[in-house]
């Protein structure tokens, strides 16, 4: 497994003051007021906004929140895409004291309605006409609100329909001339007020069961997590990020709100998900985080056009990615790769590396990271044949995002990475993670038996199983509460065993069965264009279903389990798998927002191919 040296680590933060985001916001407003806050797109191309105009924005937010009755503590929430109206909302809700809460554009009405109403929200922002639709489907939760707002709309977009008893949304335009200055005095006052125990703002986890819990983030927790990561980073006004993440997850509000308030980099708000591609190339970002699934889709996107290579284009390619791959192995090591091997990545740099990461859009990019989910080594391994050297994020909302990080100069690859100066973390007897720090939040919202369950003596149980290295690297073995117990009584860790089987070519998601059963089985979805060109490859007929039962995919499948197995106890063994005809989505529930899997919902909706599974013991898998 690759290393680096075990002496290197994140850079603490040289100012340890408590400062709030909103002033935070305010001396870089002043520090910086010509240069560029945030771009947005439109069809001519990326439009800037300067910080002396962000912050003229942010302070009339603040003051119509206060024109609008909202007091301290109450809670503001926003639904939609990533918008400059998500963030100056947020801002200014901080900055009058009230409590931020982010809802992900993809809640369904009812998820809606229960954020709202458990958070105690006073004013509600909304992206559009379908996000109000949603919203207002359920009207008893907006009938406390002091109003709700509309993001701003472009000429001809759809305008909202009102249910009957239900007040009609603000414009963003009629929202901000509320600002008006004889409330700036206030606004001052409360920002000047704010305390470290305040709270901030309140992250809803994405829960895979139930309703999300709404984690309360102190302004010492933001504060404290967003100067140690600006450290961690070395971000400064040079640097160019991408928003384009769910603004309701912790990590894109420190990318999009808390760091940037900071550390003055340029912000470029995406259009939509599937613009991001394209976005990429043109902003040429210096930092950029991805999710797993954002890595796996462009490794399969990358795979599949050195698949369609041929000659010499196709043997440079794959001499390419060797040397790469042997490059980065020796340097993550510590050791020098040696002359040979440094001529040849220079070679295949100026051939074949660069020119792809140009196509990526990654060219100028010094950080690379993978977060929010588990990354198969595979992946970060096939990256660094491009020359690209992807580091990991390792945590929760439950402590600001933040438990460990990986950056050049001490990545691991299959490591979650190191903690941040004046964090803790150590594993309990039975292999838990737990943390303790200036991040860890206060508690949970309207839920104390959680609060205790997760805090106990000033640690946080992360609910994760894992274990740190000699050098202080930390590695993340699974979920506790996915512990499978066989009906031999052995306890079964699914998470890498679903990790390897999603890096099979075929494979988009696999959720591994077995809980109180005597062997292993598991659900599979495949990537419908991997599939296509497979079928393609070897002349299937038929409909893609038919592809997915066909002898030569079926055969596939199993020799990419058998593989798997391989580097697994046998207790471990997959014996039997099922490929299902639906994706897991986000809309039919088998995905939380953040594209987790919700295993219990997978469970549920295919009972039936799982018991079929188990019918006739652990035959030939089929």
């Amino acid at each position: 497994m690759p290393t680096s040296p075990a002496q290197s680590g994140p850079q603490a933060a040289r100012d340890q003051r408590f400062q709030s985001i909103p002033a935070r916001f305010v001396a870089t407003s002043q520090r910086q007021p010509q240069a560029p806050a945030y771009f947005v797109r439109d069809a001519q191309g990326w439009l800037p906004t300067s910080w002396q105009d962000y912050a003229q924005q942010v302070r009339q937010a603040a003051r119509a929140l206060v024109a609008l009755g909202v007091q301290p503590g109450d809670a503001v929430c926003i639904l939609g895409f990533n918008r400059p109206e998500w963030t100056t909302t947020d801002l200014a809700a901080m900055m009058v004291g009230a409590v931020a809460a982010g809802i992900y554009w993809s809640s369904a009405a009812n998820e809606i309605a229960y954020i709202v109403e458990h958070s105690g929200c006073a004013v509600l922002l909304v992206e559009n006409e379908a996000q109000w639709a949603k919203a207002a489907a359920e009207p008893q939760a907006l009938a406390r609100l002091r109003a709700t707002v509309l993001m701003r709309q472009a000429p001809g977009d759809a305008q909202p329909q009102v249910p009957e008893g239900v007040a009609a949304p603000m414009t963003w335009e009629q929202f901000v001339a509320l600002g008006g200055l004889e409330h700036d005095a206030e606004v001052q006052r409360r920002m000047d007020a704010i305390r470290e125990e305040d709270i901030g703002t309140l992250i809803y986890t994405s829960g895979t069961t139930g309703h999300p819990k709404a984690v309360e983030m102190t302004h010492a927790n933001l504060s404290w997590t967003s100067a140690a990561l600006s450290a961690a980073f070395q971000v400064g006004p040079q640097d160019r990020l991408i928003s384009y993440l769910p603004l309701a997850h912790i990590a894109e509000q420190h990318g999009s709100i808390c760091n940037h308030a900071l550390a003055g980099y340029q912000l470029y708000f995406a259009r939509s998900l599937e613009s991001l591609g394209d976005h990429l190339k043109e902003v040429h970002p210096t930092v950029f985080f991805g999710v797993p699934r954002v890595w796996e889709k462009m490794q399969a996107a990358i795979a599949t056009k050195l698949a369609g290579a041929t000659g010499v284009k196709a043997r440079l390619a794959r001499w390419a990615l060797r040397t790469g791959r042997a490059w980065h192995a020796e340097a993550l090591q510590g050791r020098e790769p040696g002359t040979l091997l440094n001529l040849k990545n220079t070679i295949a740099h100026r051939l074949v590396h660069s020119k792809v990461q140009a196509a990526l859009g990654f060219d100028q990019a010094r950080i690379l990271i993978s977060g929010a989910a588990p990354i198969a080594v595979e992946n970060l391994e096939f990256f660094t044949g491009l020359g690209l050297l992807i580091g990991e994020v390792y945590g929760q909302s439950e402590d600001c995002g933040p438990t460990a990080i990986s950056l050049p100069g001490f990545i691991r690859l299959g490591a979650a990475g190191k903690t941040l100066p004046g964090m803790q973390v150590r594993i309990a007897e039975d292999g838990e993670i737990l943390v303790k720090g200036p991040n860890v939040f206060r508690g949970y919202k309207g839920r104390p038996e959680a609060t205790a369950e997760a805090l106990q003596n000033g640690w946080l149980h992360s609910g994760d199983l894992g274990h740190i290295d000699e050098d202080g690297f930390i590695y993340v073995t699974g979920r506790k509460k996915d512990l499978l117990i066989t009906s031999g009584g052995k306890n079964i860790s699914p998470g890498n065993i679903e990790a390897d089987l999603m890096n099979l070519p075929l494979v988009e998601h696999a959720v591994v069965i077995g809980d109180s059963r005597h062997f292993l089985s598991v659900l599979l979805t495949l990537k419908p264009d991997v599939l296509q060109a497979f079928a393609q490859q070897h002349q299937l007929p038929g409909t893609p279903a038919d592809w997915a039962r066909s002898s030569p995919v079926q055969e596939e499948l199993q020799r990419g389990i058998d593989a798997v197995n391989a580097k697994q106890a046998r207790v471990a063994h997959v014996r039997k798998f099922s490929v299902l005809e639906s994706a897991f989505t986000i809309d039919n529930g088998c995905l939380t927002p953040t594209q987790k899997i919700r295993r219990n919902v997978v469970q549920r909706q295919y009972a039936e191919e799982i018991e079929a599974l188990y019918r006739d013991g652990p035959g030939a898998a089929h």
